[in-house]
């Protein structure tokens, strides 16, 4: 075999054994037991959240499917220049949570929490229940209001603010889907033996 073969070889193998599928979501993301069923740390991370920033479970699942579909790892696609180079991602969002680099460190610095990670359900979640609750404290919007919640985590506090979200229907629409989920969520979680 030459030289040049075995090295393909060696990358293709290489190539295959990465990315493992750590990142992937549960099945039937439409069934909040379902998905605590598959996933049963997830509950316990989301139980942490709503005990100590006062964010219900079901609006936290609710954000996280509408942030990532429950992908550890997902980001934001990339940016094509000429419709075919790609030169960037859209954002910095990262993770379940899809923090953006800049709010994650104020997290960090707020928390002391060095060595979150925003691929870790747990981390991602407090991050969610921290920007949540300050959200709640400063501008008013009650942690249970799932739609206005994530109006103001997409557009930042400032941006809810000034209304940046009414110039973008399809933002109003994604926040109102939101809504409704977390409505749905909160009623099948009622039902549900993997949230006991």
């Amino acid at each position: 075999m030459s030289r040049w073969l075995r090295a393909a070889a060696l990358v293709l193998l290489a190539a295959s054994c990465g990315g493992g599928g750590g990142g992937e979501s549960p099945r039937n993301l439409d069934d909040a037991c379902s998905i605590l069923e598959q996933r049963p740390g997830y509950f316990r991370a989301f139980r942490d959240v709503e005990r100590r920033w006062g964010v219900p479970v079901h609006v936290q699942m609710a954000t996280i499917y509408q942030e990532s579909k429950f992908i550890s790892d997902a980001r934001t696609p990339f940016r094509y220049a000429l419709g075919v180079i790609p030169y960037g991602r859209q954002s910095s969002a990262f993770g379940y949570s899809q923090a953006l680099d800049g709010t994650w460190e104020e997290y960090l610095a707020a928390t002391g929490k060095n060595r979150a990670r925003r691929d870790d359900i747990r981390d991602a979640t407090d991050f969610m229940g921290w920007y949540m609750a300050g959200t709640r404290d400063s501008l008013g919007i009650t942690t249970r209001d799932a739609r206005n919640q994530y109006l103001a985590y997409h557009e930042g506090r400032t941006g809810y603010l000034r209304g940046s979200y009414n110039s973008k229907a399809w933002l109003v629409r994604v926040a109102q889907e939101v809504g409704n989920r977390a409505v749905i969520y909160e009623v099948q979680l009622a039902n549900c033996r993997a949230a006991r």
